[in-house]
């Protein structure tokens, strides 16, 4: 890992590489390493030695909590008081991000890693560009393997890249089964934080447990039934990689939500990017359907992904606003997905047309017999 071993105070350094309840395994920077355990030695006065470098479970001080100072899985964070023997230690500080996910909780990442399947679950083009879209909202790089490619024939793969390739990404065919190309796609992660993400079954643990040998992920396999993975990651957690960097799991989910702000979402398609690189529409406000002048509204294919999701962002963002205004007068009318554009009806009076229950309504004749004696 990169990085300062100590800050200014002399404190020691590490990373957060796990969450779980109250506690946080943090993995030492390398001298931090040495450190404890010449350290531990002493302690014991014997010659065993700690991991290099160690991971002690630390609590967090309470002066974090009280100030609201969340403790997040790629965190790097100042521990003081480190039992060495014991493998303890306390989080005093955590040092400013330097970019932060949501979903998943996870700070300091620097690339998205997706992975894909060419077969076995099948690739689902809506599905990809889904997840696509997710991880251009990050801002970070985005970069795509598809694995399983030892399923489909050279033509077959030469039609997918070309496809994508349309898309704006150049993806890299990989087979851990195999053991192809999984070498080139390593060489992307060095000295890098990467957030590795994809659907279930795809073939994420696989391929970190081929990656890193002490990772030792669950491997689910895929249900024939739906044609979909089993979900096996239950937690966000960091591993190191041995070129250098290291690489997060993250739970499997088949299908992110569509939360950015609507008129945003033009700018997570590369191709659209290219666009309006090179023109304007006519309105600043445009959000790209069937406004006149529009330089995005064409013949390109993912159109109908991006008005698709459209619908989605512009729900998203009306069920925020209801609820942030209550007594908002308008919800959003249901309408089958891709069907026309959001429209709006007026929200009835939830007290007014509330019926009242049973027990409600004995209740009330309680209070009005004992009223009457």
């Amino acid at each position: 890992m990169t990085g300062e071993i100590f800050d200014v105070t002399g404190h020691l350094l590490g990373t957060v590489v796990a969450v779980q309840a109250n506690f946080y395994r943090v993995q030492m920077d390398q001298e931090a390493g040495e450190q404890g355990s010449r350290g531990a030695e002493e302690k014991l006065d014997l010659n065993a030695s700690l991991p290099s470098p160690p991971l002690l479970l630390c609590t967090r001080r309470t002066r974090l909590k009280k100030i609201g100072q969340q403790v997040m899985v790629g965190d790097r964070v100042v521990v003081e008081e480190p039992d060495w023997a014991g493998g303890r230690g306390a989080i005093a500080e955590v040092l400013p991000r330097q970019s932060e996910l949501d979903r998943p909780a996870i700070a300091n990442v620097n690339q998205i890693l997706l992975v894909f399947a060419v077969a076995d679950p099948p690739l689902e083009p809506y599905q990809l560009s889904r997840f696509l879209i997710k991880a251009e909202s990050t801002g970070l790089d985005v970069l795509l393997c598809l694995n399983k490619s030892d399923l489909i024939s050279p033509q077959e793969q030469q039609k997918v890249s070309d496809r994508l390739l349309g898309w704006g990404y150049q993806p890299i065919f990989i087979s851990v089964k195999d053991g192809i190309n999984t070498e080139q796609a390593a060489r992307y992660l060095s000295n890098k934080i990467t957030v590795i993400a994809g659907p279930s079954g795809v073939g994420k643990s696989s391929l970190i447990n081929t990656l890193i040998d002490t990772a030792k992920l669950r491997v689910g396999e895929v249900s024939g039934k739906l044609a979909r993975g089993r979900h096996t990651t239950r937690h966000t957690e960091l591993f190191e990689l041995p070129s250098g960097g290291m690489l997060a799991d993250t739970p499997g989910f088949n299908q992110p939500d569509m939360d950015c702000v609507p008129e945003e979402l033009i700018h997570y398609f590369p191709e659209a990017r290219k666009r309006l690189a090179v023109a304007s529409c006519r309105f600043s406000d445009c959000l790209h359907r069937d406004e006149p002048e529009c330089v995005v509204r064409g013949d390109w294919e993912r159109y109908e992904h991006y008005l698709e999701f459209l619908d989605a962002a512009i729900a998203h963002q009306t069920q925020l606003h209801q609820q942030a205004d209550p007594e908002s007068t308008m919800k959003l009318k249901s309408k089958s997905k891709g069907k026309g554009q959001s429209q709006y009806e007026p929200k009835l009076e939830s007290k007014k047309y509330r019926r009242i229950s049973r027990k409600t309504q004995l209740q009330d004749l309680q209070e009005l017999y004992r009223d009457e004696e």
